[in-house]
């Protein structure tokens, strides 16, 4: 099947039919969520699906049996072939198109309308900014030797795949997008030569940059745009937004699926933790772990902030999450097979327009697995902020945007839970609400 067409009917599929059933019992979500009963979705859905997440689902995308069979992402074990097809299925089941291209105008489309600049696709010269998750290459932690710029350690974990990040900017350029005005950043990374080789290979062009002044990256600045912390924190260092961010048109979320030991899971929204030029508990600026971590309900998260800023998830024209591999951070040095996927490893990707709606689901994958991390008090309290975020539970003004509390951010997206983790139906699936719709592609 080529990445440019695809017959709709092969692999547009509800969740009534979902692949995979849950092999072993499961603890309730922390939010009160029954076991067999749908939850009633809070916060208003977005996207041209409303509320749609599509989850794709490929157990042959991956001939890799572990640590002890090299690294995943050489020597051919993630399959870019079909990593690409899962990737032009997404975008297409999540705007209804016969082919990425077509998908991609959409998106686009839809994004410029969401925000007031009318119904205009992309324009030539128009910068993308493309944010993955690579936590395992932050520079403040000894995994990687910076002179050579290689791993020295955690080889495998779980970071967004270079091949993942290969079929989203082929899809990018197939759109109409040029090489040169889209940038790959994490800004926090140090963006070793066992990644850069193979995108720099594909997409020479591409700007890829990191935190490290290395050969052929660019390095993270910061710019003059601010970001306030809406509990409105005093004495601490101004946080700005990097400069990349700051000048990009629009930014592609690329998350990764995993288990969290401090904020019970990261997903799309904890992936801008790497969207700023300093370390989330840095001295002199406000320490965003401890209202992240925070085992309550009711209370201001600062993800909330990320999400809503104008120039972060403001921007974002599409949220995904790399589920080829999960596993538990900090602590799982390699991605662990997981027992809801038949002992296997999950080689998914999830896709949506909706921030609330993909964090909701990748939860309710992570609760289905874990039995602890996933399922502390407060691991969705964000979800509820965001998605209430002009009454939000914890009374606060979210409002990253001004210096002074000046206009409050309306409802981010949607948030509930699936009815149980063998159908995986959410509100739209059963047709009993206008929450999450889970689209299943085999």
């Amino acid at each position: 099947m080529s990445r440019s067409s695809m017959n709709r009917r092969d692999f547009l599929a509800t969740t009534s039919a979902a692949a995979l059933a849950a092999s072993s019992a499961v603890v309730a979500p922390a939010s009160g969520a029954v076991q067999g009963q749908p939850t009633k979705p809070i916060g208003q859905a977005k996207g041209i699906h409303p509320g749609r997440v599509v989850w794709v689902h490929d157990p042959d995308v991956l001939d890799w049996k572990g640590p002890e069979d090299g690294r995943w992402y050489e020597g051919g074990r993630l399959k870019q072939d079909r990593v690409n097809t899962m990737m032009s299925r997404a975008v297409c089941a999540l705007t209804g198109a016969a082919a990425p291209k077509d998908a991609w105008d959409r998106l686009f489309r839809h994004h410029n309308a969401a925000r007031g600049k009318g119904e205009a696709g992309y324009k030539a010269g128009q910068k993308v900014l493309v944010k993955p998750n690579w936590v395992g290459l932050i520079h403040v932690e000894p995994n990687v030797d910076h002179e050579k710029c290689t791993l020295i350690r955690r080889e495998n974990y779980m970071n967004t795949a270079p091949q993942m990040l290969i079929a989203l900017l082929g899809q990018l350029v197939e759109a109409g997008v040029k090489p040169s005005d889209i940038t790959v950043s994490d800004t926090l990374a140090c963006l070793v030569n066992e990644y850069y080789t193979p995108l720099s290979k594909a997409f020479p062009q591409v700007r890829y940059e990191n935190h490290s002044d290395l050969p052929g990256r660019v390095t993270a600045k910061n710019s003059d745009v601010p970001l306030y912390w809406s509990c409105r924190p005093e004495g601490k260092d101004k946080d700005v937004v990097p400069t990349s961010f700051a000048e990009a048109d629009y930014l592609v979320n690329f998350a990764n699926l995993k288990a969290h030991r401090g904020a019970g899971v990261t997903l799309c929204a904890k992936n801008h933790y790497g969207s700023l030029v300093r370390t989330p508990p840095q001295k002199g600026f406000y320490d965003m772990h401890p209202a992240c971590f925070a085992k309550k309900t009711g209370i201001y998260r600062p993800l909330v902030d990320l999400l809503g800023h104008e120039h972060l998830g403001g921007k974002t024209v599409l949220n995904l999450i790399d589920g080829i591999f999960s596993g538990l951070h900090p602590s799982d040095l390699a991605p662990k097979r997981m027992k809801t996927f038949g002992d296997n490893w999950p080689s998914s990707l999830l896709a949506s327009q909706d921030p609330l709606a993909i964090d909701s689901v990748g939860l309710d994958f992570l609760q289905a697995e874990w039995t602890d991390f996933p399922h502390q008090v407060g691991v969705d309290d964000y979800l509820r902020e965001a998605a209430l975020a002009s009454d939000p539970p914890s009374g606060t003004f979210y409002d990253p945007n001004h210096d002074k509390p000046t206009q409050r951010l309306a409802s981010l997206g949607v948030h509930e839970h699936w009815n149980n983790p063998q159908e995986k139906k959410y509100s739209r699936n059963l047709g009993a609400g206008n929450g999450i719709e889970l689209v299943a592609v085999k």
